[in-house]
């Protein structure tokens, strides 16, 4: 059954611009809060969307928000966080106290349906604070049953025409000579943001995602290295990598936390200890998985053959893991 009015948490970014899209194109209404509508003026133009401000991390601001919603989808998730342990305050905040306010006033409302976005590799024993974070946040939604029908995703590193990963190799690749690159042999499965925002359709209307977890990955598995190669090829720009040990690769990390958005942490390198590759199939409900290589060159673009043709090179040399 196709929900009436669903609310998206944290639906302002990039994934959940790409999920109002989605639900909107069905006719779905849809409420997007946010602490500064300005942040959402993107999504004005949607036709059943409406932008409210409020700050979801109030108590109060949450149940008024989630009252009458047939269904929420957290996609609050942040990178960094000040040091703790077993995680820090600031992923406390995010991934472990949001969601127990969220499933206490999903709760308190009558709301049906919760689906909350997670991330690949999310582990209690993991080794790093933004894993443990969100398995202990995971861990919240699934105390919510039997009163709240829950849906876990574990999307890997998510690609679309406006992320903040594929499109910062491009960007780095056209400002530098050469990619100094922690974590270059660490294997990732990336998926496509549409297909993302898909799966959260499915999980909307098909009875059977309730109680389920499911892991979101495209179809093909590279190293970090690989693709900084292609996409910086991709941009017209091919640049050398140099790998990084992971001491060099910590320190580096190190001086990059003192600017105020940083790149990369330290918490990060450790994230890449551990694969971030599906278990099985790449996507839930039969879908098929979108390829990077079919959709990425629209919004890179392509200034040299090398680039074109970069792919076909790719898989002809040898088998894909």
């Amino acid at each position: 059954m196709k929900p009436a009015r669903v609310v998206l948490i944290g639906g302002s970014g990039f994934v959940g611009s790409a999920i109002a899209n989605r639900l909107c194109a069905a006719g779905v209404e849809v409420s997007i809060p946010t602490r500064r509508s300005i942040h959402a003026d993107h999504l004005r133009l949607l036709p059943t969307a409406d932008i409210v401000e409020a700050d979801v991390h109030d108590p109060a601001a949450l149940a008024r928000v989630v009252t009458g919603a047939d269904a929420v989808v957290n996609l609050v998730g942040i990178l960094h966080s000040r040091s703790g342990s077993p995680f820090g305050p600031d992923f406390a905040r995010a991934h472990v106290e949001l969601p127990r306010k969220l499933v206490a006033a999903c709760t308190a409302a009558g709301v049906g349906q919760l689906v909350h976005v997670s991330a690949l590799g999310a582990s209690a024993d993991g080794p790093s604070q933004y894993q443990r974070s969100k398995a202990a946040g995971e861990a919240e939604i699934r105390a919510a049953a039997p009163s709240l029908a829950w849906t876990i995703l574990r999307p890997s590193v998510m690609f679309g025409r406006d992320d903040h990963f594929l499109n910062l190799f491009a960007s780095l690749a056209r400002s530098f000579p050469l990619l100094p690159l922690a974590g270059a042999r660490a294997r990732f499965q990336p998926v496509y943001v549409e297909d993302v925002a898909e799966v959260v359709w499915h999980c909307l209307t098909e009875p059977t995602a309730g109680g389920q977890t499911y892991e979101l990955a495209g179809p093909t598995i590279y190293t970090l290295r690989e693709l900084v190669e292609y996409v910086s090829a991709l941009a017209g720009c091919p640049r050398p990598v140099l790998p990084l040990p992971e001491g060099l690769a910590m320190l580096q990390a190190a001086l990059m936390e003192l600017a105020p958005q940083p790149m990369m942490s330290r918490d990060n390198v450790r994230s890449m200890r551990v694969d971030n590759v599906a278990a099985g199939a790449p996507l839930p409900f039969g879908l098929t998985p979108t390829a990077m290589e079919a959709v990425v060159p629209s919004w890179i673009g392509s200034n040299s053959p090398r680039a074109r043709f970069y792919g076909f090179r790719r898989h002809a040399s040898r088998p894909r893991g």
